[in-house]
């Protein structure tokens, strides 16, 4: 499998890690749209929010809330992000959750 996510996750492809912990990964997306632009996934390759079960799930939500708040970003607020399937504009397939802030956040985004 050639997967950019879990070549990052294998730390064979660098990034800039701003949390980890047995399952998921955190770190600066390198095209970022905002001030502060994380990506939050896990390590094990799962292609997008259809196939994670709700544990998953739940764990990327807890670890997009702790990389904002370890960030400051909890008072003002941030945008979580996922994007399921090409025709949403999910470009990596491999599940990943956008944490955004910094600056006003406009809606709708697209």
């Amino acid at each position: 499998m050639d997967c950019l996510f879990c070549g990052i996750a294998a730390k064979r492809i660098p990034s800039k890690v701003v949390y980890e912990d047995d399952d998921l990964l955190a770190f600066e997306d390198v095209r970022p749209v905002a001030p502060f632009h994380v990506l939050v996934i896990p390590k094990r390759h799962v292609t997008s929010l259809a196939e994670a079960d709700a544990g998953l799930a739940g764990k990327l939500a807890a670890a997009c809330a702790r990389v904002a708040a370890d960030a400051g970003h909890t008072e003002r607020g941030y945008r979580v992000v996922t994007n399921v399937g090409p025709a949403a504009g999910q470009s990596v397939p491999h599940i990943h959750f956008h944490v955004l802030a910094g600056r006003g956040l406009g809606w709708p985004p697209g």
